[in-house]
């Protein structure tokens, strides 16, 4: 599902204009950017966490050259699902 269908489902299902859902679901991704960015794990029941993980530097081959490259040190922000979310996913299968 693209970004234009997720947003026509909510308005629908919200009874909300185009512009007010997708004003939410920036405001939803900024959030949680700022959450993460301050290490803060971000929970919603039901659906899941979003947690921000901390990747050391490394060192890896490039494939075409074989050269060595150091990778700096990264924040990634990793998403586990609730297991109510994975139950009705797979109610689904």
């Amino acid at each position: 599902m693209d970004n234009k269908t997720f947003i026509s489902t909510l308005t629908q299902r919200l009874n909300t204009n185009r512009e007010e859902c997708g004003e939410m679901i920036a405001s939803l991704s900024q959030v949680i950017a700022e959450a993460a960015l301050e290490g803060d794990t971000v929970t919603f029941p039901g659906f899941g966490n979003f947690e921000p993980k901390k990747r050391d530097e490394r060192v890896a081959a490039h494939p075409a050259t074989g050269k060595l490259m150091l990778f700096p040190p990264k924040l990634t922000l990793t998403f586990r699902p609730s297991t109510l979310l994975k139950q009705k996913v797979r109610r689904y299968e």
